[in-house]
């Protein structure tokens, strides 16, 4: 049976948010909060993040690639992306020695994805015929691959953060993290 360029495009399009959700905008927070909180709120906004991409990648499955799907899908990756964004920024500081890193680092974190929605807006916005559908497809899968890269080294590096090791305890004590830490 041979595949139409729009089915292939659709399997890879489907394959790299399940990577990415198998991987794993606003203004910063000054406060602080204590590390337990920080880490539960850090998980929950991944997991939502994961959660919305899973549910994009089903409705790519179940459907035919259109320049209109992808741009759906685009769409709704990208709200989801942001909210993750901002909801990371929000979280302020946990309460320990390398707080302030931590915080720097979930900056840089959510700069980085705000980046790469914009990658693939840019991608999906010009699509035109099969082979741009294809372009398109093939530039959203690999920077959705590096969004779960990322999200993905940014929770093991925090996890390494303090020498006391305050915040690698709070992530694997949070209930919210135990899905995306295999506690």
């Amino acid at each position: 049976m041979r595949r139409t360029p729009t089915t292939s495009g659709a399997a890879v399009l489907a394959a790299a948010v399940a990577l990415l959700a198998a991987g794993c905008g606003g203004s910063s927070s000054t406060s602080t909060m204590s590390t337990d909180q920080w880490a539960s709120g850090v998980c929950t906004a991944v997991t939502t993040w994961k959660t919305s991409l899973t549910s994009i990648e089903s409705s790519v499955k179940s459907g035919q690639l259109t320049k209109e799907s992808i741009s759906g899908a685009t769409t709704e990756a990208a709200a989801a992306t942001n909210t993750l964004a901002k909801d990371l920024k929000k979280l302020g500081k946990p309460d320990t020695q390398a707080g302030q890193t931590a915080q720097d680092d979930l900056a840089q974190l959510s700069s980085e994805l705000t980046k790469n929605v914009q990658t693939i807006e840019d991608a999906i916005s010009g699509v035109s015929g099969a082979a741009g559908v294809l372009t398109a497809v093939s530039t959203a899968a690999s920077t959705l691959a590096t969004m779960g890269t990322e999200v993905s080294t940014t929770l093991t590096d925090l996890q390494k953060l303090d020498p006391k090791g305050e915040i690698k305890q709070a992530f694997q004590q949070a209930d919210s993290c135990k899905s995306l830490l295999g506690s």
